[in-house]
């Protein structure tokens, strides 16, 4: 790269080190220690912007917990030295330190940050159920398509801990459905969806695997280390046939129930492997095949059990058409973003469900938009338009 001489040269960054954090750091200012802690960050020149909306946020707590107080304005002043326990706000509440964007934001403790955040989830998830989903660890495989459901669930307090696994990193051709902006090229894909969730919410628990699922990682993916609890539910969502095949040989053994979503006519998969633990994996379309067969498979037989996997029959015929064209024409499966935000929202809706004990079935369900809005075909166009003039 040359670099105009009369214009200083950035640093420039690249994927390793620099681009791995995805945890934060919370610090507690009103204890000495976290002070100390917050000083030393703040006098690093680490920090390169501070959020402080913390008076905002202890005013939305009061109205979550007490309405009525809200409308008051000595009882609203009353309600904050009564929570903050006449302690100084900015000591109080957690200080969150994100490494990745120097970004150092003022939020509420984990219990009252907790019931502001989900506050607008009731009644269609209730407070009990909102404990209840915050007890769930999820696992997700793939995060590409898989970053949407993450993220997504994330969003709507489905989980308080998660699993995520995949070895690639963001590229270009990635954003044309994957969150995520120039700044995120290089960086894992499973770090990413981590700070994407973190920023959501800092208190969630997470680890990532960023050689994706090996034969080595599956085991502490799907059972934990060091105490960690196992899996509550897995999302499925990669393109590796062998890893597919070998989560669920995992998630069966474990009773753990598995969704996938291919993004294509809006398929949703559901496997109930905790109420039918000798289910035949994905339905059967394996035809048996273990992941011990699958490893041993050349290119052209893993594709063809791809394509029985997601029934090929039944694709969309622009994917259908796509099938022959892959490494010719075109250098990989084709994806919308529309078509992985619906599913990122299928699954994250069918996790709930399932996590809260409703009785959902094993089997696909197509949510095709092409069928539930279809377009107004070449033969009824011109009396629709001669309709609509005769309107007006």
């Amino acid at each position: 790269m040359v670099w105009h001489r009369s214009v200083p040269r950035p640093a420039v960054l690249t994927p390793g080190a620099a681009t791995s954090h995805f945890r934060p750091e919370l610090l507690d200012a009103s204890s000495p220690e976290g002070l100390r802690e917050l000083e030393a960050l703040t006098a690093s020149g680490s920090v390169s912007a501070v959020a402080d909306t913390i008076e905002d946020q202890l005013d939305e707590l009061i109205r979550c917990e007490e309405p009525a107080v809200a409308h008051s304005t000595g009882s609203l002043a009353a309600a904050r030295r009564r929570i903050c326990d006449g302690a100084p706000l900015w000591r109080w509440g957690t200080w969150v330190f994100y490494p990745w964007n120097g970004r150092l934001v003022h939020v509420l403790p984990r219990k009252g940050f907790q019931r502001v955040r989900t506050d607008r989830n009731r009644n269609k998830i209730d407070r009990a159920q909102q404990r209840d989903l915050r007890e769930r660890r999820i696992g997700v495989i793939g995060l590409s398509v898989g970053n949407s459901a993450a993220v997504t669930l994330a969003m709507e307090g489905v989980g308080g801990s998660f699993r995520l696994a995949d070895f690639d990193t963001i590229g270009l051709s990635n954003l044309n459905r994957l969150r995520a902006g120039v700044g995120d090229l290089g960086v894992s894909k499973a770090v990413l969806a981590a700070r994407q969730m973190f920023e959501i919410d800092p208190y969630l628990d997470i680890e990532v695997y960023t050689d994706g699922l090996t034969e080595e990682s599956i085991g502490p993916f799907f059972d934990g280390v060091g105490g960690n609890r196992p899996l509550d539910l897995l999302v499925e969502e990669c393109d590796t046939v062998w890893a597919k095949v070998a989560a669920r040989e995992y998630a069966r053994r474990r009773a753990i129930p598995v969704l996938m979503d291919t993004n294509d006519r809006g398929l949703l998969d559901v496997e109930r492997f905790d109420r039918e633990p000798h289910r035949p994996l994905l339905h059967g379309r394996t035809g048996g095949s273990t992941s011990s067969d699958v490893a041993g498979m050349n290119r052209d037989e893993a594709l063809s059990l791809l394509l029985a996997v997601v029934d090929e029959p039944r694709l969309s015929p622009a994917m259908r058409d796509a099938v022959s064209e892959i490494g010719r024409s075109l250098s990989s499966w084709p994806q919308l973003a529309s078509g992985v935000m619906l599913g990122g929202a299928l699954v994250a809706d069918t996790a709930r469900r399932i996590l809260l004990g409703e009785l959902i079935p094993s089997g696909r369900t197509y949510i095709d938009l092409d069928e539930l809005i279809p377009a107004v075909g070449p033969q009824i166009a011109p009396a629709f338009v001669r309709v609509m003039e005769e309107v007006r």
